[in-house]
């Protein structure tokens, strides 16, 4: 097979699967996954998979837009290289601002053609190695105190090592479904909490300093994405690290947060980024500016958090990793990718490209469009 590949058609799913229980955040409440997936088929036989997780709050997507834009892609990509990946995403961009989503799903299935065509695993096209154990935290939902309680000394019970707490719905309260969990899981077990933007700045601050005494790893997304100017403020006067995640979409939101020294941490999310291309930027950056990365995920199904598995080992500056949703699902359609094993290990899949795809059985039962 030569130096190039011609994309020959571009298929566009809708990927819909119920949760096991509804999702809860301090943006709303999700009861399914509602996912995009692109199939990209070369002329030479090599076929990509990607998938995104479009969440309306979040990237200003939903499914439906994803497969409106989609085809603008799957129009402009007919008969390109998808080896050319860079002028691949500039093309998206070139097309449309924004829509990272739909944009991460392409961005994924060039990888996977890429790599396949490398003849190696996805990592390792990267520049990365399987050398570090990748360990998932597990999220309790917000809610009632002894609710989230409950919910998080089960976690602990399964051997997951981390808890994420979602928080954000009066600071004061937040105090108290910390103070539940704690009571409840003991203090060996490390919390995560996340915001979602919650907060009031003041609020952020009090709040945090409240938490102090609960031994809290850190705290992602404290205040609104668009107050990230007064984030420093919040880092400077919060006893927890701070993470960006709704804030820190691409490469220029990570220069910007850097220049304001506005968080000890970035949460890197494909769905926010664009895809692999941009987040790789991300990471330079990260890595030169001294800042820790966690990547986390949207309510991808395990095929998505295959690629985030395996973008996760590009790099040492990668820590912590939150790939816990596509455990929530209530039917799992992907062959082949990521395992999970016990106590929130995860395993990345050896086989060349992604190694991860979605069973004919699966796509025939989907509404899809061909182009």
């Amino acid at each position: 097979m030569g130096n190039s590949l011609t994309i020959r058609q571009v298929e566009l799913y809708k990927l819909s699967v119920p949760l096991i229980e509804p999702f809860t955040t301090s943006l709303g409440t999700e009861y399914a996954a509602e996912n995009v997936l692109v199939r990209i088929i070369t002329e030479e036989g090599i076929i990509g998979f990607g998938e995104c997780s479009p969440y309306m709050p979040i990237n200003g997507e939903s499914t439906d837009t994803c497969l409106t834009v989609g085809k603008y892609f799957a129009k402009a990509f007919s008969g390109k290289d998808p080896l050319q990946i860079e002028d691949c995403i500039y093309l998206m961009d070139k097309i449309i601002y924004g829509n990272s989503s739909i944009k991460s799903a392409f961005d994924m299935a060039l990888y996977d053609i890429a790599s396949q065509h490398a003849g190696m695993p996805l990592y390792k096209f990267l520049g990365g190695e399987n050398n570090k154990v990748i360990v998932t935290d597990y999220t309790v939902s917000i809610g009632e105190p002894q609710k989230m309680a409950a919910d998080a000394l089960k976690i602990k019970n399964e051997g997951y090592p981390a808890i994420k707490v979602k928080l954000g719905l009066d600071g004061k309260k937040d105090a108290e479904r910390i103070r539940a969990i704690r009571a409840a899981v003991g203090n060996d077990i490390p919390l995560r909490i996340d915001a979602n933007q919650g907060w009031k700045v003041k609020e952020a601050i009090e709040t945090l300093n409240a938490l102090a005494a609960f031994d809290i790893q850190y705290c992602e997304e404290p205040i609104a994405r668009w107050k990230f100017m007064k984030l420093n403020k919040v880092k400077q006067n919060s006893p927890i690290p701070i993470m960006a995640d709704e804030c820190c979409g691409d490469e220029h939101d990570a220069e910007r947060l850097i220049e304001l020294d506005a968080c000890d941490y970035f949460n890197i999310k494909l769905g926010k980024s664009g895809g692999i291309f941009k987040a790789l930027k991300m990471v330079k950056l990260a890595e030169k500016g001294g800042i820790q990365l966690q990547v986390g995920a949207m309510l991808e199904s395990r095929l998505g958090m295959t690629a985030f598995a395996h973008f996760a080992l590009s790099s040492p500056a990668i820590v912590h990793y939150d790939f816990d949703t596509a455990l929530m699902f209530s039917e799992d359609p992907v062959t082949g990718g990521m395992v999970y094993e016990k106590n929130g290990v995860v395993k990345v899949p050896e086989t060349v490209g992604l190694g991860a795809m979605i069973g004919e059985d699966w796509l025939r039962k989907m509404e899809k469009v061909v182009i």
